[in-house]
């Protein structure tokens, strides 16, 4: 039995989401095909997701220098504690779909910050003398829903204006994830009334890489 990690990040729901939605779909048909895997939906707007701020790095700090985890602050302890539980999670899944709306070419501010949180060395990276960081998520499988107003993902706008699957592409990588996909929900803002057909488009693609993820 696998785990797969359902990770959105839209305020809104499926009726209002392209993203969501074409995620939903993808869901469906992979639970379709795999009755005996795990789907864990962690909503990044319904969760308990801390930034890594003066908190965070000072009880890492702490730790670090040997302090025992009841010498930190209440706050410190608390946010600390939870950016561990994310990891773990994070590192316990078999297969991961990220699920996000481009916002201003980038990702909602809720999925840089848990790109943040998973990101830890000796969790899913470490650094190796003479090769630098090294990705510890071999053999996990991963893809990319992303839904935006403009096309992102071919033509003039790709090189110089998408940001948040580029980078997501580069955090995969650098995490050592061996098998990314991506599916695009994108043109709706340009030619609304192809929005419908566009989506349809997506539904059809996320089926078809359901069953094979």
């Amino acid at each position: 039995m696998a785990t797969v990690l359902y990770i959105t990040a839209h305020p809104l729901d499926t009726e209002a989401s392209y993203s969501l939605s074409v995620g939903k779909e993808f869901v469906e048909a992979y639970r379709a095909e795999n009755q005996n895997d795990e789907v864990v939906h962690l909503d990044l707007y319904k969760t308990d997701l801390p930034q890594i701020d003066a908190d965070v790095l000072n009880g890492w700090f702490k730790l670090r220098n040997g302090e025992a985890f009841d010498n930190l602050t209440s706050a410190e302890k608390a946010k600390v504690s939870r950016l561990g539980e994310l990891v773990d999670q994070f590192v316990a899944a078999d297969k991961y779909v990220f699920v996000n709306p481009v916002w201003n070419f980038s990702y909602p501010p809720a999925m840089k910050a848990y790109i943040d949180a998973i990101c830890v060395a000796g969790k899913t990276f470490k650094y190796v003398a003479d090769q630098g960081p090294v990705g510890l998520l071999a053999g996990k499988k991963a893809i990319h829903i992303q839904a935006s107003g403009s096309i992102l993902s071919e033509g003039p706008l790709q090189a110089s204006f998408e940001m948040s699957h580029r980078h997501w592409e580069v955090i995969m990588k650098f995490l050592g994830v061996s098998s990314t996909e991506a599916i695009f929900v994108e043109g709706m803002g340009a030619t609304p009334d192809l929005a419908p057909a566009i989506k349809d488009k997506a539904i059809h693609k996320a089926m078809e890489l359901a069953r094979q993820f």
